[in-house]
């Protein structure tokens, strides 16, 4: 039997840090494994609001400052790339073209795609690294069977983020490590501890990073402000039921999500749910729990971890966004890049816009954008 030092491969690492403890306990692990390790923090703010807001948020100053600390304290080299360009493109572009089309965007599956991945892993590569890393909580290996490299789902099931990741291409999934998969978010503290890190007792930044606040509408005028704007020419706002009734007024159907209950003001005798909106006409259709549940939608712009990309009917297990459980269901392909999916049992608030991220049991299999429901 080898020793370990027999199998060990010392690999040049870098390690995306946002200045969490995560990040941090990351690049401590793989620089106690031998390796040669350095961290790099992504700079993605595009105006003071995040910047001033920065402790709830990886892409803020605090966070840099948190991430070159930690740098500093570990002994590892340290940058900080700035990729606002891309990530106004990428990511604040798309969220804003997605909820003006009566969408419900995910920035942080469309950033891990484009910025925290695919430009890290090319700004890496310029700087000598081979290999990057992050403190996602999954795990990445190769499968034979599939001939491609997958994502399983972490230990701590709380934590888990195999669904964010659903988006990442093979050529990033060749040269990522995800060193955080096996452990649980306690024992990640406990060895921020041990490492003496200052942030094993940072909290969790629970927000989208450029709206630290949570209020989308007053980031989207303040950023967006001809497109607002012209929000204003839209006829007046009418909360609609499923029979066309009207129910009551609103400010503006960019104010609201599919699966909403809270602030539609509307006097009824049950609690009514968003069940569309209507972007051309500013009308929202609500309807009572049992509406807001579907069993059938259609996804594009599929991702696969297998090769070749299926082409029969299978069984599989489907989650429709980071805080649902997934559930089992049936997946029909239509092409390679589209299939229809369909839940044994109805799920609440699939929404378009959102991924749905296709699993066989703990493994990863790949996912798709959700464009459209059956009602």
């Amino acid at each position: 039997m080898k020793s370990k030092n027999e199998t060990f491969q010392k690999r040049k690492i870098l390690v995306a840090m946002s200045g969490g403890v995560d990040s941090s306990v990351t690049a401590g692990l793989l620089k106690q494994e031998g390796h040669e390790v350095a961290g790099a923090t992504i700079r993605s703010w595009t105006d003071e609001t995040c910047a001033q807001q920065g402790t709830k948020s990886c892409c803020g100053l605090i966070g840099a400052r948190d991430a070159r600390e930690a740098a500093g304290h570990l002994g590892i080299r340290h940058w900080i790339f700035n990729f606002e360009k891309e990530f106004k493109r990428y990511v604040i572009d798309y969220f804003k073209d997605e909820y003006l089309k009566g969408r419900t965007p995910n920035p942080c599956i469309a950033c891990n795609e484009h910025i925290k991945f695919r430009l890290f892993l090319q700004r890496a590569r310029k700087l000598g690294f081979d290999w990057i890393a992050t403190g996602h909580y999954a795990k990445r290996r190769y499968s034979p069977v599939r001939k491609t490299f997958v994502i399983d789902q972490g230990k701590d099931t709380l934590k888990d983020q195999a669904y964010v990741l659903f988006r990442l291409e093979q050529e990033v999934l060749a040269h990522l490590m995800l060193p955080l998969g096996g452990f649980t978010k306690k024992k990640i503290r406990t060895l921020a501890g041990k490492m003496k890190l200052k942030v094993k007792d940072k909290p969790e930044s629970q927000d989208i990073c450029f709206v630290p606040d949570g209020n989308y509408v007053e980031f989207l005028k303040k950023a967006f402000p001809r497109e607002m704007k012209n929000m204003k020419k839209l006829p007046q706002g009418i909360v609609r039921n499923t029979e066309g009734k009207e129910l009551g007024r609103h400010e503006g159907f960019y104010h609201f999500t599919r699966g909403q209950r809270r602030g539609l003001r509307v006097p009824f005798s049950e609690r009514l749910y968003v069940l569309e909106t209507c972007p051309k006409t500013n009308e929202v259709v609500v309807g009572t729990k049992p509406q807001v549940l579907q069993t059938t939608f259609w996804v594009d712009s599929l991702n696969w971890f297998m090769s070749p990309s299926p082409k029969k009917p299978f069984g599989a297990w489907v989650q429709i966004r980071s805080q649902h459980k997934k559930a089992r269901a049936r997946v029909y392909p239509l092409s390679a890049r589209k299939a229809k999916i369909v839940f044994e049992k109805p799920q609440e608030a699939i929404t378009q816009g959102q991924g749905a991220a296709i699993f066989k049991g703990q493994t990863l299999l790949g996912g798709g954008w959700i464009y459209k429901i059956q009602t």
